[in-house]
């Protein structure tokens, strides 16, 4: 799935670092760099009002609207739907997340609506910053979340920043609106429901430091 006409797709991996911009509340906003620091994508904050987390908008790096995200209600399946651009009345979404079950553990399931049939699953666990995005029907791995490692000190970083690696052909943009719903998923209180055995891991929280330095 492209987001926009051209998309933001590119035919080698693409390694981003994702930053939270506050620490002071779940789902706050974010700055998303390439590997040469620039800045890609941008979530704006608008502090913990509930309201304002019900609905999340990507833009790119001049303040254009990419995508938004926003919270279906009612919903057993904690689901999320993704629109083109910014969301008006009418709109029609163009993806859609949700929880595979609404029973114990389990994995999330992305809908595309572009493209029949195409659907993505989303195992790990986001919550120690551990997912990873892959085709439901070839298994492929599209897109990775991991715990980012300070390329000067061989130190892990605090789970504020991390690394999201994006697949040949897999668009950013709509990988990066997976992660705005992972986030929010994960600040319900829901981080079992997307946790396999054996995901968890102790990795201890280091102070943040700049995208530049973290490659």
């Amino acid at each position: 799935m492209k987001v926009g006409e051209s998309g933001f797709t590119s035919e080698n991996d693409t390694h981003l670092t994702v930053c939270k911009t506050s620490l002071f509340f779940s789902g706050d906003g974010f700055t998303v760099y390439d590997c040469h620091g620039q800045l890609i994508f941008r979530v704006d904050s608008y502090g913990p009002d509930w309201r304002d987390q019900d609905e999340l908008v990507l833009m790119d790096a001049s303040g254009r609207c990419l995508l938004t995200v926003r919270r279906k209600r009612p919903s057993l399946h904690n689901r999320w739907e993704g629109f083109l651009g910014e969301r008006t009345d009418g709109s029609k979404p163009i993806f859609s997340v949700k929880r595979s079950s609404i029973i114990g553990r389990s994995g999330v399931t992305v809908e595309t609506y572009q493209n029949t049939g195409e659907e993505y699953q989303i195992e790990g666990s986001f919550a120690q910053r551990c997912c990873t995005i892959y085709d439901s029907s070839s298994k492929q791995v599209m897109a990775e979340i991991r715990r980012k490692v300070d390329a000067s000190s061989n130190v892990v970083l605090g789970k504020d920043v991390f690394s999201l690696l994006v697949k040949p052909g897999f668009d950013s943009a709509f990988a990066m609106g997976l992660v705005l719903v992972l986030d929010q998923i994960s600040s319900d209180g829901l981080v079992d429901v997307i946790s396999t055995p054996g995901s968890d891991s102790d990795g201890g929280d280091s102070s943040s430091t700049s995208p530049n330095r973290a490659h």
